[in-house]
């Protein structure tokens, strides 16, 4: 509720300010603020209604330890987010020498492929709530049996929408772009990116079950070595002459290497 109220203050409020009110981007940033806004009401109504706050751990009170602790726990995933925008930067500062047509089916796909990383994410996230949920109640062993079940129901609702969307490749690249040119040479960079979805569901959940652990340091470790590996692919693609197909390979790396370093580390270390 608090999500599709911040989306249904935010349409509205983007036309008047942006174009009743002639504000511009200035508009568009009030809306953003304003949307917010009014989700963290929806949410702060919904909370003052908890009758028992303290069984809920919602009662007022100030514990220094309990901060700091959140605060060590938290900085990390601060940090992950931050460094999660790194490897889009570095993917369109490399393939910028190959031209303005592939400059531009890049930014098609990626606009395309933030749809199905909404999927991705979803699961993720949840996983790793889930994960957390389970340790509290002592229940380390389900931690896999969980992530699978994840990564099953993920490619039971998004496999479906890939392949109407290899299917209908044209339609959907149209929506951008009314060029031909453009809808032709995305195809291969198109399907590559597609196909991604098989491996970044598994890596996402599994990575998003480190964070339900606790472990968020170890998350933003394992995330900061893969961009190493990401950025040496890149760079190691810019002595050839390749198509933007395989250097969409690259988020396949990593994806990949998020995946095997969190099994192994849910696999073999202690929580």
């Amino acid at each position: 509720m608090a999500a599709l109220t911040a989306v249904l203050v935010n349409i509205p409020s983007n036309w008047l300010l942006i174009f009743h009110w002639n504000m511009g981007i200035a508009g568009a940033a009030i809306a953003s603020s304003f949307s917010e806004a009014c989700s963290l009401a929806v949410l702060a109504i919904r909370v003052s209604r908890i009758m028992d706050k303290r069984l809920y751990g919602l009662s007022w009170s100030f514990d220094k330890g309990v901060l700091l602790h959140v605060c060590r726990v938290s900085v990390w995933s601060m940090f992950h987010s931050f460094i999660s925008v790194a490897p889009w930067f570095l993917f369109f500062v490399a393939i910028e020498h190959l031209g303005e047509l592939q400059l531009a089916v890049a930014n098609i796909l990626r606009s395309i492929s933030a749809l199905f990383f909404v999927i991705v994410s979803s699961f993720a996230t949840t996983t790793g709530s889930l994960v957390s949920n389970l340790i509290g109640a002592n229940e380390r062993g389900q931690v896999f049996p969980l992530c699978s079940r994840v990564i099953r129901l993920g490619y039971a609702i998004g496999l479906p929408l890939i392949t109407l969307a290899l299917v209908f490749h044209q339609p959907v690249v149209s929506v951008y772009t009314d060029n031909s040119n453009i809808v032709q040479t995305a195809w291969l960079p198109f399907v590559v990116m597609l196909l991604n979805y098989v491996f970044a569901l598994p890596g996402y959940v599994y990575m998003n079950a480190i964070t339900g652990t606790g472990a968020t340091r170890t998350a933003f470790i394992f995330q900061a070595t893969t961009i190493v590996a990401y950025l040496l692919y890149l760079w190691g693609l810019s002595y050839w002459d390749v198509p933007l197909a395989v250097y969409w390979t690259v988020e396949y790396l990593f994806v990949i290497g998020l995946g095997v370093q969190s099994v192994i580390y849910l696999k073999y270390k202690h929580y």
